[in-house]
């Protein structure tokens, strides 16, 4: 079994498409750093909330229709983000027999797919959200509106279909020269090699650590 992980490239190399790429990818951290703050305010919010509830029998007011306004934002704001790092679940009982240009056009394949499921799922939720915006739309407690989260849907798979694009761009590259480095996608690794990078990103030098048992006392 593979896994995949982000091709981390130098400042200045990859050329257009890797200056596009670090573009992009420096607002998709952004947008998954508003999703993470929102995950962590929600989890305060539903302490502060139970607190509340038991100690003094005090909930917050609109608690459930602050929960549904926000469950968008922390969940698709991270969408673009989580597909450059090649973190969503990949079926790769195939896969893991293709190598070189096999690989890559069966990768071009599947970006092509996904550009078209998220272009459909892309008017759909703007058509919904403006007919929210439209309607005036808003949760049953304390009335907050609905289009402002709704349209979250859209401007995430917006930036998804971007980075779709910027996939295309780098597997239509590989497909024609298979032996170039892979910009702009996720790199395709072993889990030997996920595992062995997770340890070094923790600060753990292996091969450090394997000299100092050999010559500690025995």
């Amino acid at each position: 079994m593979k896994g995949t992980t982000a091709v981390g490239l130098p400042p200045g190399e990859g050329g257009l498409l890797g200056a596009v790429d670090r573009v992009v990818h420096l607002v998709e951290r952004g947008t998954a750093l508003i999703s993470g703050f929102g995950i962590f305010a929600m989890m305060l919010l539903g302490v502060a909330q139970i607190l509340m509830r038991k100690l003094l029998n005090l909930p917050i007011l609109g608690y459930i229709d602050i929960v549904e306004i926000m469950m968008t934002f922390l969940v698709f704001l991270g969408l673009a983000y989580t597909e450059r790092l090649g973190n969503h679940i990949r079926m790769e009982i195939f896969l893991n027999y293709m190598k070189g240009r096999t690989l890559w056009l069966f990768e071009l394949v599947s970006v092509i797919v996904g550009l078209f499921v998220c272009a459909v799922l892309m008017k759909y939720s703007w058509d919904h959200a403006i007919r929210a915006y439209n309607s005036g739309d808003s949760t049953i407690d304390i009335q907050l509106l609905w289009w402002p989260s709704k349209m979250v849907v859209p401007a995430s798979l917006a930036l998804l279909f971007i980075r779709l694009l910027v996939s295309l761009w780098g597997y239509l590259r590989l497909v024609i020269t298979p032996g170039a480095m892979p910009v702009g996608v996720p790199e395709i690794i072993d889990v030997e090699e996920q595992a062995r990078r997770d340890v070094e990103a923790a600060g753990v030098d292996l091969n450090g650590n394997e000299e100092g048992k050999a010559d500690g006392p025995r």
